[in-house]
């Protein structure tokens, strides 16, 4: 078999979760704690953090002003979580802005939107019966970048992890690893231009994509950006649609 066809029948199974899958905005305090456990218990199962009475993580970057937290629902359960900030001159607030600020800050100065997507964690026993799930969560980072007109999009991991973001999103890394608030493993900054990976990321990977309906249902109406069209990309034919 072709390593073409190896990638679209990837591509096809995993469109085939995503359809299955209800993206919700996690608001209610009861959904919170659901997300604030799972952290809890994906960052302790990976040796990330320390045991805690609360047997929840959290952070006050879970309540900034321009973060959305998200949860992937898998046939009614919670099957793994999200979050993003969309940081730019008006909202300079990031995990990645205050842990490589010397890097990213600049390009804030310039006017330019980086979106932060954080605390990515899926549920073990459910990771195991369906890979796909890691893949289907980083798609918000996508959806995100998509909505928010973004020009740069950045993931922070653990080493062991850059090799996924390099090959799904065409990252690579920027500078060194660097002790993380709240966290044991030093973290490395990943980034790419958005405008310049979207569509090489839609053509290889379809089920990325989102409509803009599907984006506002999850983060409200599209910002208008100065000096920039306000117009669907590539995204707006996607065929797998979410719940």
């Amino acid at each position: 078999m072709s390593s073409v066809n190896v990638v679209s029948s990837f591509a096809k199974n995993i469109a085939d979760l995503v359809g299955r899958i209800e993206y919700r905005r996690i608001v209610s305090a009861e959904d919170r704690q659901a997300v604030f456990r799972l952290r809890y218990e994906c960052y302790l199962r990976e040796g990330a953090i320390a045991p805690n009475a609360t047997m929840s993580f959290e952070d006050d970057l879970d309540t900034a002003s321009n973060v959305w937290i998200f949860g992937l629902f898998l046939d009614g359960i919670l099957a793994s979580s999200i979050r993003v900030h969309i940081a730019d001159p008006d909202h300079p607030v990031a995990p990645a802005l205050e842990v490589f600020g010397d890097i990213l800050g600049a390009r804030i100065v310039r006017g330019e939107t980086i979106v932060d997507p954080t605390r990515f964690v899926v549920d073990h026993e459910l990771s195991r019966l369906y890979p796909g799930l890691a893949y289907a969560t980083v798609r918000m980072g996508m959806l995100a970048s998509e909505w928010a007109d973004a020009d740069y999009a950045l993931a922070t991991v653990r080493t062991e992890h850059r090799a996924f973001y390099r090959r799904l999103l065409f990252m690579e890394p920027v500078g060194e690893p660097r002790i993380y608030p709240n966290l044991k493993n030093p973290i490395n900054l990943m980034g790419v231009s958005f405008p310049l990976m979207r569509q090489k990321v839609y053509d290889r990977y379809p089920f990325m994509m989102s409509t803009r309906a599907e984006q506002e249902s999850l983060f409200g109406p599209r910002p208008v950006k100065t000096g920039k069209e306000n117009a669907p990309g590539p995204a707006a034919g996607r065929t797998a649609a979410a719940a």
